[in-house]
């Protein structure tokens, strides 16, 4: 904790210099898991707490661990399983880190039940523009706690945080359900997260006429008979074509056991799906021998530093969009149109009270309280190569989510206008959050993550970027990009795997 002052202390000193000197800056983690390129080239106003990654305590009698904000999940689930505990919301990509799940809008498979990852977290050591540094919880500023969740870093600079475990189980025992249509998916997922025996629910979508909700629950004792799957090692297969493999001929639901930290992860390998990707860009064969050779390039850590190497992020639509069940069906009708993107991810999430950044229902359920659950669709596929269209399309989906009462998640490509964005967000609540706690010298939510057109634009034009979108010289510089990053070395190193 000493050092952990002593760094803190070091970054309160920059953030207090530029308040006092009235400039804006913006923070850097040394990682992203956003997919919006980045146009920003000042690089003078940079806040880097990148080195706030440490692990500092576990008290195994209150179930809590105090790590600094920059530890991903992948540390913190193996700190915590040494002591037999596990974080209620573990997001499914291994290096996203627990700043990031606090300051963006992070739900995963259990969050039907605990809701944003936020919502597990018992305070937080927060540096504010000032320099001030400052504890939030529910009982010491609230409304700093609550209204930092997923505000993207624009209230203050997350420094240390505490978070409620609970015990973990050896084995996920895990259902796949198989679905005939997409009515019947969205069904079943809103059915399952009334069961309190579930600790797990999501669903893949294959097509309009193919699916599974998937359920899930810890034990240390699971039912007679079942096999135990894995699936990080490079021999394991990718778990969404496991699924499909699962239940390709199943007219009836299909249970298997997963040891807990691999149900933790089981997306990481092909990044759910769009790891396949790659092997159609170059092409190269997608079959099982390929991608166990190719296995370092296709973890998500890799992925992500190829993606934005390459440029392709300018191109391919990945948008996580919160939706009520209600109209979940004509969103998902609408995407299977006019984007004709499959697989789908589906996962129920428990809506935060408002105000707030996090998605939630903007429509009208017919009732005095707002519905409890919304259901989250990953739209996650390579979109038009034409720029114009990219947008275009883009601003038709925010327009179509708004139109359906959802809302979606701000680590990707946002369009909206500045009145736009405020028609859907709290803008009064936040101000004044923003004013309380002098935070006016920090980008705003929209500052961070709206797409600026014609910076985009420009930076096409340039030579480089204009070579890294010849193909194939833009793969060849994203895979040299990813192996210059070494995180490949953090999936082979990781202790949470189960060896083959």
């Amino acid at each position: 904790m000493d050092y952990h002052h002593h760094k803190v202390e070091l970054v309160s000193r920059q953030v207090k210099t530029f308040y006092e000197r009235g400039e804006k800056f913006r923070i850097s983690h040394g990682s992203t898991n956003s997919t919006r390129p980045s146009t920003a080239k000042n690089q003078s106003n940079i806040v880097n707490i990148g080195h706030l990654d440490n692990v500092i305590k576990i008290d195994k009698r209150a179930k809590t661990i105090i790590v600094e904000p920059n530890v991903p999940m992948d540390r913190l689930v193996e700190a915590t399983l040494e002591h037999g505990l596990i974080p209620p919301v573990v997001m499914e990509f291994p290096g996203i880190t627990v700043g990031g799940g606090y300051a963006g809008t992070s739900g995963e498979s259990s969050s039907f039940k605990h809701g944003f990852f936020n919502e597990t977290l018992n305070w937080v050591e927060m540096i504010l523009a000032t320099g001030e540094v400052v504890r939030c919880s529910k009982t010491e500023r609230p409304d700093l706690f609550h209204g930092a969740a997923g505000a993207v870093g624009s209230l203050g600079v997350t420094t240390l945080v505490e978070i409620q475990l609970v015990d973990a189980k050896k084995y996920v025992e895990v259902t796949y359900h198989p679905v005939g249509s997409v009515a019947e998916a969205v069904r079943s997922s809103e059915l399952h997260i009334s069961d309190p025996s579930l600790d797990y629910v999501d669903g893949i979508l294959f097509s309009e006429s193919q699916g599974a909700i998937i359920t899930g629950r810890m034990t240390h004792s699971p039912t007679d008979g079942l096999e135990v799957q894995t699936f990080s090692n490079a021999s394991d297969p990718w778990y969404y074509l496991h699924v499909q493999n699962r239940i390709a001929n199943a007219t009836e639901p299909i249970s298997e056991v997963i040891p807990l930290a691999e149900y933790c992860f089981r997306y990481d390998r092909g990044g759910f799906w769009v790891g396949a990707s790659a092997f159609d860009y170059f092409p190269f064969p997608f079959n099982n021998f390929t991608r166990r050779f190719l296995d370092d390039f296709c973890h998500t850590r890799m992925l992500y530093t190829a993606l934005h190497a390459s440029g392709q992020s300018q191109t391919y639509v990945v948008q996580d969009l919160a939706l009520p069940f209600r109209t979940a069906e004509d969103f998902i009708d609408y995407t299977a149109s006019e984007y004709k993107i499959w697989p789908l991810w589906l996962c129920p999430l428990k809506q935060t009270s408002l105000p707030t950044i996090h998605p939630y229902d903007t429509g009208v359920p017919g009732a005095d309280k707002p519905p409890t659950h919304m259901l989250n669709i990953g739209l996650w596929g390579q979109g038009p190569k034409d720029h114009d269209l990219f947008i275009a399309l883009n601003r038709d989906l925010e327009h179509k989510l708004r139109e359906l009462g959802g809302m979606k998640w701000l680590y990707a490509h946002t369009y909206y206008t500045e009145d736009e964005f405020w028609e859907a967000y709290p803008k009064e609540w936040y101000d004044e959050l923003r004013k309380k706690y002098n935070a006016t010298s920090l980008p705003t939510v929209y500052d961070k993550v709206k797409i600026d057109v014609e910076a985009e634009k420009r930076e096409a034009q340039t030579w480089g970027r204009w070579i890294t979108g010849m193909w194939p010289i833009g793969g060849f510089w994203a895979i040299k990009k990813a192996i210059d990053s070494g995180t490949y070395l953090r999936a082979r190193e990781s202790t949470w795997k189960t060896r083959e």
